[in-house]
C-alpha cells in the first residue's frame, strides 16, 4: 500500500477560473453598452460596436483561459472525490463532467471572437445581419455554465450522503446548483454564469484551505 498526497494546484486553478470567467466575461458586455434601442436596428446595432474590437479580443482570452484552468480543476476534482466516494459512485464522474461542459462552451463561445472581431474590423464589407447575429452568439454561449450547476449539484449530493466534501460546501453547492437549475428553466439560461462561477471560485477555495490529503494506492 502506497500513500500519496495530493497537492492542491487543482482547487487553485478552479478558484482562479471561477473569478476569471465571472470578471472577464461580465466586463466583455461592455462591447453593446452602446447599443441602447439600437438592438431594433442591425444596422445600428454595427455602428454601436464599431471600433470596440479590444472587448472582443479581451474576450477570446478569457474564455480560452478559464477553460483551462477548469479543464485542470475538472481532472483534480474527479481524483479528489473519486478517493472520498464509495466504489463506483458516479459523482465523480458526473462532478467533472460538468465543468467539462462549460469549459466546451468556453471554447465555442470564444470561437466566435474571433469572427466577430474580423467582421468589425472592416464593418462595411460584411451584412449588418450578420454581425448582429454574430453580437448575439458573443453574449450568450460563455454564459453558459450550467454544467457548473451539475458539477455542485453532484458534489451536494456526494457531501451530504457520503461526506466526500465538507458539510458547508455541500450545502453552498446544493444552493449554487438550484440557483443554476432556475436559470434553465426560462429563457434565460446565461444567467448561470453568476451562480456557476461563484460555485466554481468557493469550490475552489474551499477545497485549497483544505489543503492536501493523503491517498491510498494498491
Amino acid at each position: 500500500m502506497i500513500v500519496q498526497r495530493t497537492g492542491r494546484g487543482w482547487a487553485l486553478a478552479g478558484a482562479a477560473g471561477g473569478l476569471v470567467g465571472l470578471v472577464g466575461l461580465f466586463a466583455g458586455t461592455s462591447l453593446t453598452a452602446d447599443v441602447g434601442d439600437g438592438i431594433k436596428d442591425n444596422a445600428l446595432v454595427v455602428a454601436a460596436v464599431a471600433g470596440q474590437r479590444g472587448y472582443v479580443w479581451s474576450t477570446q482570452v478569457v474564455c480560452f483561459v478559464v477553460a483551462a484552468l477548469l479543464l485542470v480543476f475538472a481532472a483534480g476534482l474527479r481524483r479528489h472525490l473519486a478517493a472520498q466516494e464509495p466504489a463506483g459512485s458516479l459523482v465523480p464522474a458526473v462532478a467533472a463532467g460538468g465543468v467539462g461542459l462549460v469549459a466546451v462552451l468556453l471554447v465555442v463561445g470564444g470561437g466566435i471572437c474571433t469572427e466577430l472581431y474580423w467582421a468589425l474590423g472592416e464593418p462595411q464589407r460584411w451584412d449588418p445581419d450578420t454581425i448582429a447575429g454574430l453580437v448575439e452568439v458573443y453574449n450568450t454561449l460563455p454564459w453558459l455554465w450550467a454544467g457548473a450547476g451539475i458539477a455542485a449539484g453532484a458534489v451536494a449530493v456526494g457531501g451530504l450522503r457520503h461526506g466526500s466534501v465538507a458539510r458547508w460546501l455541500a450545502v453552498v453547492s446544493g444552493l449554487c446548483a438550484v440557483l443554476v437549475a432556475a436559470t434553465q428553466a426560462f429563457p434565460a439560461q446565461y444567467g448561470a454564469l453568476f451562480p456557476g462561477s461563484v460555485w466554481v471560485l468557493v469550490a475552489g477555495i474551499g477545497f485549497a484551505a483544505a489543503g492536501p490529503r493523503k491517498t491510498h494506492v494498491d
